[in-house]
């Protein structure tokens, strides 16, 4: 019984130390280094990324787009119906033909908060401070079987990302999203993972996407990733021909 006991202070006072033995920014550098250094992240001016999207046994052609400064594009296809949803720095905007509306309308503040986190080619943890965000460790927490650190970001608007990072590697494996949409908390939990090194980066290839204590019914798989292509701002911005409507 004694020897159990030594061995029970023991086991918590390592996980004690291990908890104590980090730092907010000795994480985020971490993880930094982890997906491929500063200089190369900050090399990337845009990215596209190509593959499908699933919901249960149905899926689409999907597409991710983003652009240095804060610029986003999202595409979904389905027999030769296209939605989108798209952010160019300032104006966000949708068309959802699978619901009937094929015009570009405008987005509300609301709506438009998760397309400013994802045009954040970065992060939000890179230069978390010059943002306005504010990151909390919170310790370790059990992701499936992993004790990840858990890393609380406040944005700037409020809203809050809790990132859950892989011990071993220091990527992300889990985001948690605190939004408020017209005044009610959505909870959304994105797990990450199948990451690939594409020019010096390692980028995730499968998002698993769901409301938090439900199962997830949103599978994103990327086929194929592009550093720096050449794309158009237009493509982000609302469409000329609608903005007299």
């Amino acid at each position: 019984m004694r020897i159990y006991i030594k061995l029970l202070v023991i086991l918590l006072f390592l996980a004690v130390g291990r908890a104590n033995a980090v730092t907010v920014d000795e994480l985020i550098a971490k993880n930094i280094e982890a997906r491929g250094g500063l200089e190369k992240l900050k090399a990337i001016h845009s990215v596209r990324m190509t593959g499908k999207i699933q919901f249960d046994s149905f899926h689409l052609v999907y597409a991710f787009l983003a652009k240095r400064p804060s610029m986003m594009r999202l595409e979904a296809s389905f027999q030769q119906m296209t939605a989108i949803t798209a952010y160019d720095g300032s104006v966000g905007w949708k068309i959802q033909p699978f619901f009937g509306r094929v015009d570009p309308e405008k987005m509300s503040g609301d709506e438009i908060k998760a397309l400013q986190l994802n045009a954040d080619i970065d992060g939000p943890l890179v230069d978390y401070k010059a943002k306005g965000n504010t990151v909390e460790y919170l310790g370790t927490e059990d992701v499936d079987g992993t004790d990840a650190y858990k890393l609380k970001v406040t944005l700037k608007n409020g809203d809050v990302r809790i990132i859950y990072l892989d011990p071993d590697y220091f990527l992300e494996i889990r985001w948690l999203d605190q939004t408020w949409i017209r005044g009610t908390q959505q909870e959304q939990e994105t797990d990450l993972g199948s990451y690939e090194k594409v020019e010096g980066v390692y980028l995730p290839f499968s998002y698993e996407i769901g409301e938090k204590g439900k199962p997830k019914g949103q599978k994103v798989t990327f086929e194929k990733a592009e550093i720096n292509p050449e794309l158009d701002d237009n493509m982000f911005r609302f469409p000329t021909k609608a903005a007299g409507k």
